[in-house]
């Protein structure tokens, strides 16, 4: 299946509402929606845009949960040349503010309630305090000095074809057209700042590598994060796919809706799979219609790789960055047990991929080095942050990831981790990942994360958290035991933890930061 690659994302908005406007886009809270009504409202929702003051390069910051709104609204944002900004549900007040006053939106959409979570004092705040934020709207709720949504649509009325053709017209293929911010594990976050170009070229390639014909998935990934935007909501589009929205993860709820709506693509990160895996229902879920399963963002425990190969023939792992606009890497058709567990696959030949050593050279079969990409598809740069973006690319171009890993036998590529996760004990360079992923081999643990801590003797050592499978359990004396039968010994954690639960951020990965700040809070009791 081969997509082709137009000058902006929204242009296939237009393509399939001539193709197929009958075929359905997207569905949420019950509601179908075709490619022909689509159109109608992103073009509403360009014009009652435009009506408000937002002009090219403009931003549009978002605050609300997976929804029809969602992805209106930045599909409009786009169209008309502007910038849209997911902001993170989980953040705090201090980390909206961080956004708001980086991004400097002109208008905010948002929710005034998310689940459990009331954000009305937050967005008066931020209202009140950033004078450039001419507008605030708000989606099925009205304060003081807001505005309803449906108001704010109306506004479309003001504007002439002529002046929307205009600003449509005057969008090109390397133009901005969103702004993801990154995690911020060595800092604040940053805003990577995506083109029109890289969103469709890399939401093309993605696709072929899926090969799904009229695909449908499920999109309950935080609207901030690139796995929504880009990887489920361009991906599907570029196709003329089906997005089926769900305002967050639910795993009953994700397994009954692959059967009921006989889904062909199922997605996520490997702590869903498992998530899922878990729940009762999940042996009687129909998965019949599941043409391809897929997740990235981490490894997938071999003990969950054997039960998806019983569900499908076609797995594959991808490997991404925010940075890169989608996926690069991906593991081949007929990927072994051993290579959906240890590969992230091969690189698509379109993306331009090396493993390069201390040394700036090209690394050897088996060296470890630094996964670099190049090629007009990547990040345009970091927002208002030009030192970091000349920082982010080589002399000549090329990405530094910051990942690293090496070249397999075959021409696949291993990931071992992140550099900056590496840790300095007695001299030895050790490696997390390795380490990890040796721990969630033990037929009790379920998930496992290594962190290193400083030490006055051996400058740093590591701290391993694990979490049992459920109804299941594991000793500290356990772990170290099975550690030592298949590690050096200065790689060997020096503290094991025990959690029930790890803590994890929206998209579902663990979050590292929250362990280092449990162990700065509180004193370790285990250990060996």
């Amino acid at each position: 299946m081969t997509a082709l690659v137009y000058k902006k994302i929204t242009d296939y908005v237009n393509h399939f509402a001539q193709k197929t406007p009958h075929q359905t886009a997207l569905v949420f809270d019950g509601e179908r929606i075709n490619y022909a009504q689509l159109q109608d409202l992103v073009i509403t929702c360009s014009k009652a845009l435009l009506a408000s003051g937002v002009k090219k390069g403009d931003r549009v910051a978002m605050l609300c949960s997976p929804c029809t709104e969602f992805y209106v609204s930045f599909l409009a944002t786009a169209n008309i040349g502007a910038i849209w900004v997911g902001l993170n549900p989980k953040y705090s007040l201090n980390e909206f503010r961080h956004a708001i006053e980086d991004a400097k939106p002109k208008i905010l959409i948002a929710m005034a309630r998310i689940s459990d979570r009331d954000y009305q004092q937050e967005l008066k705040t931020l209202n009140n305090e950033n004078d450039f934020l001419k507008s605030l709207v708000l989606i099925n709720f009205l304060m003081e000095d807001t505005q309803d949504y449906e108001t704010f649509l109306a506004k479309n009325s003001e504007i002439s074809a002529e002046v929307y053709f205009e600003a449509i017209d005057n969008v090109s293929r390397l133009d901005p057209a969103l702004i993801v911010y990154t995690s911020g594990s060595t800092g604040k976050p940053k805003g990577a700042v995506l083109s029109h170009y890289g969103l469709s070229f890399g939401a093309s390639v993605q696709s072929q590598h899926f090969n799904v014909q009229d695909p449908s998935i499920i999109c309950n990934m935080p609207i901030n994060h690139v796995a929504s935007v880009a990887d489920i909501c361009c991906t599907t589009l570029v196709v003329g796919g089906t997005i089926y929205f769900q305002e967050s993860f639910d795993a009953s709820l994700m397994l009954k809706t692959i059967t009921q709506e006989k889904i062909k693509i199922w997605a996520g990160v490997p702590t869903m799979f498992l998530l899922q895996i878990n729940q009762s229902e999940f042996e009687s879920t129909d998965f019949s219609s599941v043409e391809l399963i897929v997740w990235g963002g981490s490894a997938m425990p071999e003990n969950a790789i054997k039960i998806l190969q019983k569900l499908s023939n076609r797995l594959k792992v991808l490997y991404g960055m925010t940075e890169t606009s989608a996926h690069t890497i991906y593991t081949d058709e007929n990927a072994s047990l051993s290579d959906l567990r240890d590969s992230i696959g091969f690189p698509d030949k379109r993306m331009p991929c090396r493993i390069i050593n201390e040394e700036g050279e090209k690394c050897k079969t088996g060296e470890q080095g630094e996964l670099q990409f190049k090629g007009e598809y990547l990040m345009l740069g970091y927002f208002n942050r030009p030192e970091e973006t000349e920082q982010a690319f080589t002399d000549d171009g090329w990405f530094h990831s910051g990942d690293l890993a090496y070249w397999r036998e075959d021409g696949s590529v291993t990931l071992v981790g992140r550099m900056s996760e590496m840790y300095k004990s007695g001299g030895y360079n050790i490696y997390p990942r390795e380490i990890e992923k040796l721990l969630e081999t033990h037929p009790s643990v379920n998930t496992a994360a290594v962190i290193s801590i400083p030490d006055k003797v051996f400058q740093e050592i590591g701290v391993a958290f694990v979490s049992p499978k459920p109804g299941l359990s594991i000793t500290e004396l356990q772990l170290v035991e099975f550690c030592k039968g298949s590690l050096a010994n200065y790689k060997v954690p020096k503290y094991f933890i025990i959690l029930s639960e790890m803590p994890r951020l929206a998209i579902g990965k663990i979050d590292k930061n929250e362990l280092k700040n449990m162990m700065k809070n509180q004193s370790v009791n285990n250990g060996i």
